[in-house]
């Protein structure tokens, strides 16, 4: 199972609640993607239905009915896949099955519970309808709510909630954690604490990618415009979607790397990180051409590099 490291604060009161008798029907785990929220809340569930600790043996009985989807007293909200394609939004058809699964008592265990995982996708019919379960909580029912970004949450359902916060790791535990698997430690950099974060850039190949990213920043010429047409013809399909959003962050972050360092060419690089900050969500937004965009941001880039060539 995934490992549950630098998240002992949130396990602490996890398990005080659930020691003293006081535990909320309805938990909200919030933070940046990646640091262990989801985990968090797996290990949570198999705790109520029944391990015996936070870390139980993957044949733990709890453990195995949920992973294969069969215990009577689990259920996952999720975006769910049709036709070989992940829908964008967990739909109100979904949340509206909260309300019969709390209305049954537990079938084998003492509590009956639910993850949804991320509340962030719930689209506005569905966010209502796991309003209204939290509102009319059962006494053996449980709800976890993971957030990414718990500020774009209905008000109400933040305020039927207990908060568990859940923090990025520190740079060097997040190397270590790294290494030990083999990986690259200068992607904690990249990662802003997120472990999750970290496996999925070393999986899109980030390190090459920061490095050619690094080389059109400091090249003007031939060179240069031949490197941005085979990074434009890499952009197709949605192996293209996830590579063009990585080379925007990856040029966003160089930006903002030289427009804080200040000098003669700050302020180039300063208008540069405020245009590109927001180009991927408008390409996909608006199903722009990917290529045609990153040819647009390279650009918006040429200034900076120009004004930085000549400091």
């Amino acid at each position: 199972m995934t490992p549950l490291l630098h998240t002992q604060e949130p396990i602490a009161a996890f398990e005080d609640a659930l020691s003293r008798g006081r535990l909320h029907h309805a938990w909200l785990l919030t933070g940046p993607e990646g640091v262990g929220k989801a985990a968090f809340a797996w290990r949570a569930a198999a705790r109520l239905l029944g391990a015996a600790s936070f870390d139980p043996p993957d044949d733990d009985p709890a453990l195995r009915l949920m992973t294969a989807g069969s215990h009577p007293d689990f259920l996952m909200l999720q975006r769910e896949e049709e036709r070989g394609v992940v829908r964008k939004v967990i739909s109100v058809d979904q949340a509206r099955r909260l309300p019969e699964f709390f209305s049954k008592a537990p079938a084998v265990a003492r509590y009956r519970v639910a993850i949804i995982d991320a509340a962030d996708d719930l689209n506005p019919n569905a966010a209502n309808a796991v309003l209204k379960t939290l509102e009319e909580p059962s006494g053996r029912g449980v709800i976890l709510l993971i957030s990414h970004a718990p500020g774009k949450l209905l008000p109400t359902i933040r305020s039927r909630c207990r908060r568990l916060a859940f923090a990025p790791w520190p740079t060097a535990a997040l190397q270590s954690f790294l290494s030990e698997r083999g990986l690259d430690a200068s992607l904690a950099d990249m990662a802003e604490g997120s472990p999750g974060r970290a496996s999925a850039l070393a999986e899109q190949g980030a390190i090459e990618i920061d490095r050619q990213v690094e080389a059109l920043l400091t090249s003007i010429g031939p060179n240069r415009l031949q490197a941005v047409q085979t990074m434009a013809d890499s952009l197709r399909g949605e192996a293209g979607k996830v590579r063009f959003a990585l080379i925007i962050e990856r040029l966003v972050a160089a930006s903002r790397q030289r427009a804080l360092a200040g000098g003669a060419a700050g302020d180039g690089w300063a208008r540069a990180w405020e245009r590109l900050a927001g180009l991927t969500a408008m390409v996909e937004g608006l199903n722009l051409d990917r290529a045609d965009a990153l040819s647009t941001a390279m650009e918006t880039l040429n200034a900076a590099v120009r004004t930085s060539h000549a400091a």
